[in-house]
């Protein structure tokens, strides 16, 4: 009986020893899940149910376990090549965003490189997918619309500082506009010098390309504007034919209608006199065009009576 009773002490106290553990264990992860810290170059956005509670600095907080969510921004300033690529030490050239096109119609290889932080953590968490592609594009772009404002020798020579000030205000106006939490901290020309021949000689043909396309439009446009004031002209020669027409037929039929009233009026007065003389011009129209031919009615041969006017 003891050695019974001695083993279920043995076994509650287990147990409790147990539940100590668990317990000792579950306040640890809440007391672990209940504090973050927040380093020197980071900010912390703390949220709630999707939604920002605030947003911390540098230092040690509270927050409430598995209901408030942390998530830590870098703020440091990084860097990123615009038109090349660093590849074990060396930089590789990379054509699609380095190769552009100059006011002379000429072709550059240029190469910038981008330093930019973080600005608005909220917006660089919240507002796009990833705001670092983004604002490379918008730089890509930007770099862009200000080289083909240069000739090329001003782009490889004396205009690179100029260009550089064109391309960070363009940049940061757009990066205002579009407020994904980025902002510009420098961008500067690392090379420009000639692309290769290839790369020359392919965008020539692209240019020949869309040169042929703008050709091929204004010679459509040219068409057009010459051929369809003809068109017009004909359909409204046409048109006017059709009425110059219209009112000759109109006339006509009035005059043959006053005619043949004006001869009723004189036929309601005179109707013998009058068919005599309407019988009479008749055959002044028709005789002349007829010939005459005399037979007694029996013999088989007709002798055709000749005109007398000599």
């Amino acid at each position: 009986m003891g050695k019974n009773k001695n083993g279920f002490v043995k076994k509650k106290i287990s147990l409790k020893v147990v539940l100590i553990v668990i317990v000792a264990l579950f306040a640890l992860t809440i007391v672990n899940g209940s504090f973050y810290s927040v380093k020197e170059q980071e900010q912390a956005i703390l949220t709630m149910f999707g939604k920002v509670v605030r947003v911390d600095t540098a230092g040690l907080y509270f927050k409430i376990p598995y209901i408030q969510q942390v998530h830590l921004v870098d703020m440091t300033t990084h860097g990123i090549g615009i038109g090349y690529v660093l590849k074990d030490g060396q930089n590789i050239t990379v054509d699609d965003e380095g190769v552009m096109i100059t006011s002379d119609f000429n072709f550059v290889d240029i190469d910038f490189y981008l330093e930019y932080k973080v600005s608005d953590p909220v917006a660089a968490y919240y507002n796009s997918e990833d705001p670092e592609m983004i604002m490379k594009n918008m730089a890509l772009a930007s770099i862009r619309n200000t080289v083909v404002n240069y000739p090329v020798d001003d782009v490889i020579t004396t205009a690179k500082g100029q260009i550089q000030a064109e391309v960070k205000e363009r940049l940061t106006t757009e990066l205002a506009e579009k407020n994904i939490g980025m902002s510009v901290v420098n961008i500067s020309v690392q090379d420009a010098e000639p692309p290769t021949e290839e790369i020359v000689q392919a965008f020539k043909s692209v240019e020949t390309a869309k040169q042929g396309k703008e050709t091929a439009v204004n010679n459509a446009k040219k068409y057009q504007s010459e051929e369809l004031p003809k068109a017009e002209a004909a359909a409204d020669k046409i048109l006017q034919d059709a009425e110059a027409a219209k009112q000759a037929r109109i006339a006509e039929a009035e005059g043959q209608v006053a005619r043949f009233n004006e001869m009723y009026e004189q036929y309601k007065l005179q109707p013998y006199i009058t068919k005599k003389r309407l019988f009479y011009e008749t055959m002044e129209e028709l005789l002349p065009d007829l010939k005459v031919i005399i037979t007694d009615g029996n013999t088989q041969q007709m002798l055709p009576l000749d005109s007398f006017n000599g």
